[in-house]
């Protein structure tokens, strides 16, 4: 078939695409990141580029307006190339850099490596064995497995059959004075070689694999010291915002679910790189990884299809996956290094939440604890140390953007904070980077909820009211609207608007976290006084305004202090399981102990849910420090 070239701009990057592939196509193939949360339906209008030169056949415009169509906009999902052709790609079109919550590497009280000795995944043990003699002529093999039991305590110990050949000559040359080094597989453990005492370094990585982003540590096994953090979106955001358009995309013709795996793979490998050419060690050097991810990009991850997680009744190919070599998976470390994942609890609630889970210790603590992540998806565990209920709602993709016009990620200019005045004549606003605004990011959002219901612009169910007399509220594309910058103090050139439409559909997000939570406590039969604490995870939760989110009623009015923020806590209950024997028997206890709450089936989740989509609540005894 003809080929045809594509040059983007500002990049100035060339490719070269058979005729008939979209412009999406060409864009991954440029490394050039674009956003989308339709999965290429065309229908979040998220993809769009202004063709300058050439030709291209659009399926469909979606939401773009009759003048963005004039001027040569497209939708680079909807459009296949009939020539060679000039693109632009607008910023607001681009997954730029971000804002990713990297849980620096600091070895804290908490981590059960600072006080104890720990047993990382791939480890060096030094060794003297006692020479055999006629009294003691036992063969090598065994000699070297006695020695191994006794310095760490481990019965079922194998020895890989590639050490054998030269095993003697080994012990010998070093006087039997030895190193091995030990890795551990599928609960047993392996001697993978035998070299002399005091040799290099050894490396592990930890990952976490996000809907949303992907955070990878380096870590010096020996020192247990993270040498180094890299961060950045997840590749296959080109495919859908959320894990159910990418289940749909892996399994669309017989390309999706390689893409999608060479998409999160390349993006763990260009993080890797960085850190290991920044560090000046090689990949060789790298002998085994700990990934945490939900369980829909664990399958992703593998190359395991993922179809029957979204169907009913939800189950997935395998909560516990067995190691495989990173060599098999085409990630960029020693070939024959293990790649583990974490246990995960069910369809919805993956490795993710057990590695935070275990990293806040709220399985061994006596208070009741409420662990709440709220990311693409809103996954949560509440319990303590008798019993522990995981549940899990889909809500986070509207606080990322998605199904909101001018929704964004936290990038440089999305709006983060939002102050109106009583009627909503002004408007002041805080971006990330204090850059011109272009768009509103998850904290925004709730803020500018939590602004416009407190200045009378909006009412409890979300409709805008009759009050306010300002040219700020107006008759829109798409109905009623808000303006939050004009267009002449905005980085985009147009106005930058909320509608009531979308301001429904942020309520109805908030609304089904809230209720997931009640559904919960109604299980065990616990009112909501009853939690002691509540931990926010992940990147997402790092910049919400607490006081904020309660007033909107996305999460239940406690004190504040009861509060308490964790991190990327996926990335740090990975480090843990990675350095530590004791943390990964842990894990795999706690995944074993939850019990898994599916809300669509048998329970008042759908009564909470309507009870929640109002600000905050239809009960307002529920949010007593709220003013009405």
């Amino acid at each position: 078939m003809p080929e045809h070239a594509v040059r983007f701009l500002p990049d100035d990057v060339t490719v070269t695409v058979t005729e008939g592939e979209s412009l999406l196509v060409a864009a991954v193939k440029a490394d050039i990141p674009i956003r989308g949360s339709c999965g290429g339906k065309g229908t979040c209008g998220r993809c769009r580029m202004t063709v300058r030169e050439g030709r291209v056949r659009s399926a469909g415009y979606g939401k773009l307006t009759a003048e963005e169509i004039a001027e040569g906009s497209v939708l680079a999902c909807q459009s296949v190339l009939e020539t060679d052709v000039l693109v632009e790609v607008p910023p607001e079109s681009r997954l730029a850099a971000h804002q990713v919550e990297q849980a620096e590497g600091v070895i804290e009280d908490s981590d059960p490596c600072r006080h104890d000795t720990c047993e990382p995944l791939y480890r060096r043990v030094e060794l003297i064995l006692s020479p055999p003699t006629l009294d003691d002529p036992r063969d090598d093999a065994s000699r070297l497995k006695t020695a191994i039991r006794q310095a760490t305590g481990l019965e079922a110990v194998d020895l890989d059959p590639e050490i054998l050949p030269a095993l003697p000559r080994v012990l010998r040359e070093q006087n039997w004075r030895i190193a091995a080094l030990l890795e551990e597989g599928d609960r047993r453990t392996r001697v993978v070689a035998v070299t002399g005492p005091g040799e290099e370094p050894l490396y592990g990585l930890a990952v976490d694999i996000g809907t949303t982003t992907v955070v990878v540590h380096l870590i010096e096994l020996g020192t247990m010291t993270t040498v180094g953090v890299r961060g950045t979106y997840n590749g296959q955001a080109v495919y859908g915002d959320d894990v159910i358009s990418r289940i749909m995309h892996a399994g669309d013709g017989e390309n999706g679910l390689p893409q999608l795996q060479s998409s999160v793979m390349a993006t763990i490998n260009d993080l890797t790189a960085e850190l290991l050419r920044e560090k000046g060690i090689t990949p060789s050097d790298v002998k085994v990884a700990m990934c945490a991810g939900n369980t829909t990009m664990t399958h992703l991850f593998l190359g395991i299809d993922p179809g029957y997680i979204r169907l009913e009744p939800y189950t997935p190919t395998v909560n516990e996956p067995p190691p495989v070599r990173a060599g098999r998976l085409g990630l960029a470390i020693h070939p024959r290094a293990l790649v583990h994942c974490l246990p995960g609890i069910a369809s919805y609630v993956g490795g993710d939440i057990t590695a935070g889970a275990l990293y806040t210790g709220m399985a061994r603590e006596e208070a009741l604890t409420l662990f709440v992540d709220i990311g693409t998806n809103g996954e949560m565990v509440l319990g303590h140390q008798e019993w522990l209920v995981a549940c899990s709602c889909s809500a986070g993709p509207a606080f990322e953007g998605s199904g909101i016009k001018f929704g964004m990620r936290a990038m440089d200019g999305a709006i983060e904070r939002v102050a109106v005045s009583k009627g909503g004549g002004r408007v002041e606003v805080a971006t990330v980077g204090s850059m011109p605004p272009v768009g509103i990011c998850g904290s925004g959002l709730i803020d500018m909820l939590s602004a416009l219901r407190r200045a009378g612009v909006i009412d409890r169910s979300g409709q805008f009211t009759a009050e306010p007399d300002t040219p700020r509220v107006r008759d829109g594309e798409d109905g009623r609207e808000f303006v939050l910058v004009w267009r002449d103090r905005t980085g985009r050139g147009t106005d930058i608007t909320i509608n009531e439409a979308e301001i429904k559909n942020l309520i109805r997000a908030k609304g089904a976290v809230f209720a997931a939570i009640r559904t919960m406590l109604s299980m065990v039969g616990l009112p909501v006084e009853a939690i002691e604490r509540i931990i926010i995870a992940g990147g997402f939760g790092r910049y919400i305004n607490i006081r904020e989110a309660i007033n909107i009623g996305l999460l239940p009015d406690l004190p504040l202090e009861k509060y308490s923020y964790v991190g990327n806590s996926s990335v740090k209950g990975a480090r843990l399981v990675l350095l530590s024997r004791k943390a990964r028997e842990q894990a795999r206890e706690l995944a074993g102990k939850m019990t898994y709450l599916e809300l669509s089936v048998g329970n008042d989740f759908f009564d909470e849910f309507v009870s929640a989509l109002f600000l905050p609540h239809t009960d307002m005894t529920l949010f007593p420090s709220v003013q009405d």
